[in-house]
């Protein structure tokens, strides 16, 4: 018996393939679809905590590691300019009081440039001996050498000149004009004049940070807090390193969103009304505005919180859910802070599949227009 395919069976047939498809999983797309997530939360038997973002959720998830010096760093007293140290370089420079002295001829002062003091705070002085200089003045030391010297020359005058040498040089390194090591003088004895020594930065100071490396001590800050926290503009030690650099925190962005990538963050706070916008903003024509979701480990304190369960114990996962179909929903995205390793993940607009479909069966013909000739020839 002869099968007869009418136009309308035929219409039938394909709208059934229509749907098979577009209920599979044949037809491409950027990720799980809103519904899918929330079927991995927690309450359905799933590994992640889904949390609607609302402005209290974004005060209580606004945590975020703060930089700044320990109190270590802070309450160092600034360097004497004139204490001299193991390591330091000094000038020395002997008159004597005869024609024939013990140093000199006719008269003539007695240079002695570029004396070391050693590592156990000494200096040697001819005629004078093994002197100790370390933890005193130039002053000081040129009345320790005068002394030393009055019994081999009669009135001996002694100028002292410190000169900032190993034991007293910091070395500045990163994103700064000229790297290198400079000494601590009187101009350069906290770190914001060192910097400035240093010829300034080469980066965008809202992006700037700033390490200070001292034995096994390390401190980072802001570089824009040296100005707002005077606090942090601390002093300088022998020894110090100084690191410059860019902010290396970032974050990824998924789904259908103008750019799927890891992005750097462009300044020192992110919210993700600005990071949706850093990445081009939503897919006008794919995107669920009512589906996107922040993805993070929370530390325990702040999982317990947002999720108002106090039973909660460890770090965990937490999918914090933006609807930006109302105004509410917008300043919370205003308010809702980004941190390092978030991810933002966009769904796509449950048509999208269907759209994707019926571009498969229909070619390029839009969605209105396919659903409408569809309609009109049923």
């Amino acid at each position: 018996m002869a099968w007869t395919v009418t136009a309308r069976g035929l219409r039938l047939a394909l709208l059934v393939a229509l749907g098979t498809a577009v209920a599979g999983c044949g037809i491409p797309r950027s990720g799980p679809t809103k519904s899918e997530v929330m079927d991995s939360s927690v309450k359905r038997s799933g590994s992640t905590h889904v949390v609607l973002a609302t402005r209290g959720v974004a005060k209580a998830a606004n945590y975020a590691p703060t930089l700044g010096f320990s109190s270590s760093f802070r309450t160092t007293g600034v360097v004497g300019s004139d204490t001299i140290r193991a390591g330091d370089t000094l000038g020395l420079t002997i008159w004597e009081n005869v024609d024939q002295g013990i140093l000199s001829v006719s008269g003539a002062p007695t240079p002695l440039n570029s004396v070391q003091v050693d590592g156990d705070g000494y200096i040697f002085v001819p005629y004078a001996g093994r002197i100790r200089a370390a933890g005193l003045t130039p002053e000081q030391l040129r009345m320790q050498i005068t002394d030393s010297l009055q019994a081999q020359t009669p009135d001996p005058q002694v100028m002292v000149v410190r000169q900032a040498g190993d034991g007293a040089t910091v070395s500045v390194a990163g994103s700064v004009s000229a790297q290198g090591v400079y000494p601590i003088e009187r101009p350069t004895r906290t770190l914001s004049s060192m910097l400035a020594q240093a010829g300034g930065l080469t980066i965008e100071s809202d992006i700037a940070q700033v390490t200070i490396l001292r034995g096994g001590q390390r401190g980072t800050i802001w570089f824009n807090s040296l100005f707002d926290s005077p606090q942090n503009d601390i002093a300088l030690r022998g020894g110090d390193r100084i690191l410059v650099e860019a902010d290396r925190r970032a974050y990824t962005s998924l789904g259908a969103t103008g750019a799927q990538t890891r992005i750097n963050f462009n300044s020192q706070e992110l919210t993700a009304m600005e990071a949706l916008a850093q990445v081009g903003g939503l897919q006008t024509n794919a995107a669920d505005p009512t589906g996107i979701f922040v993805l993070r480990t929370e530390p325990e304190a702040v999982a317990r919180v947002v999720t108002g369960d106090p039973s909660l114990y460890g770090p965990q996962q937490v999918a914090y859910v933006l609807n930006l179909t109302s105004g509410e929903g917008l300043f919370v995205a205003k308010d809702f802070m980004i941190r390092n390793d978030d991810t933002i993940y966009v769904t796509e607009a449950p048509w999208t599949q269907f759209n994707k479909a019926l571009a498969t069966f229909f070619g390029s013909l839009n969605t209105v227009a396919s659903t409408q000739q569809i309609a009109g020839t049923l």
